[in-house]
């Protein structure tokens, strides 16, 4: 069965293949915000025992009470320490690579007094707490701690609690340790439109924040959309997307390599690529044939293009 699917704006059916392609299953939308509103719900009435209870259904993670879900200092450190000599250079300077710029970006209080006595002006006052949603299941990236954590303690929030999950137990360390070169004061290993929750709400454990920024799955997007307003979110992110306009002149495995970029994030990321040139989209599946079965994630990444991956 081919990884890909192919559509040509020669077809008489381009249009409408087109629309059923870019537009999600309605029923799929349904489904996950009904699942989202239950869940909120049930952080909202239940808090910890609901937490708890989500965390053991969805993650199958066992816990006797949200304490045991927290990540301790020292445990963040000691995955810092414990990577390889690379791996912790390569974060080290990424993570100050990304401190300088955003010290770049800081605005400072100002005012001035009007000739009548009247005092104008601005003054900038970081947030008090914010909730950092890391994905940590199907896929877990050191990069969205380092990128979302590093601007607001450089902004000068007081307090950055992360929530992750770990599916099973799994921890990734390279998102521990980059937690702990940000500085994130407290983690928690829970995830899923119930995280979100926790954050917006608070429970009997975890103190509700002002903001909650970063990136997840649909449920976690459609979760962040119904707390808006009880609390300030980034935006609405995810499932990813790619669009890809070439012309024939690049090495068609960068293109491949483009392509899985995306789509192993999530079955249903959406990873297209167009080209006015049939013989190079097709050397373009031939380079994804022989490349996707060295990717980590080559389940994901074949779902995701067969689903949501067509080319023109």
């Amino acid at each position: 069965m081919p990884i890909i699917r192919r559509l040509s704006t020669q077809s008489a059916q381009f249009d409408t293949e087109l629309r059923q392609l870019l537009a999600y299953e309605s029923s799929q939308d349904d489904a996950i915000e009904h699942a989202c509103k239950e869940i909120l719900q049930g952080i909202q009435q239940h808090g910890d025992t609901a937490l708890l209870d989500y965390t053991h259904r969805f993650d199958h993670l066992q816990a006797g009470s949200v304490a045991e879900l927290e990540i301790t200092r020292d445990e963040l450190q000691a995955a810092l320490n414990s990577l390889p000599s690379e791996q912790r250079s390569a974060l080290e300077a990424a993570a100050g690579r990304i401190r300088l710029y955003h010290e770049r970006q800081r605005t400072a209080d100002w005012s001035y007094t009007e000739a009548d006595g009247t005092v104008l002006g601005q003054k900038i006052t970081p947030l008090d707490r914010v909730g950092l949603y890391v994905p940590g299941g199907k896929a877990a990236y050191p990069s969205s701690v380092l990128m979302n954590a590093i601007p607001a303690k450089v902004a000068g929030v007081a307090q950055l609690i992360m929530v992750s999950p770990t599916p099973g137990g799994e921890r990734n360390p390279l998102v521990l340790a980059a937690a702990a070169l940000a500085g994130v004061d407290k983690v928690y290993t829970i995830g899923g439109a119930q995280a979100v929750g926790a954050l917006a709400y608070g429970t009997e454990s975890i103190q509700p924040v002002d903001k909650i920024v970063g990136p997840g799955n649909a449920y976690v997007a459609a979760a962040k959309r119904r707390v808006f307003g009880t609390v300030g979110i980034d935006m609405i992110a995810g499932p990813s997307e790619i669009l890809i306009i070439a012309d024939g002149s690049t090495p068609a495995e960068w293109i491949a390599m483009d392509l899985f970029s995306q789509a192993e994030h999530d079955e249903l990321a959406q990873s297209i690529l167009l080209s006015p040139d049939a013989d190079y989209l097709a050397a373009v599946e031939a380079a994804i044939e022989k490349l996707i079965t060295t990717m980590p994630r080559e389940a994901i990444i074949r779902e995701s293009l067969k689903n949501r991956g067509p080319w023109f």
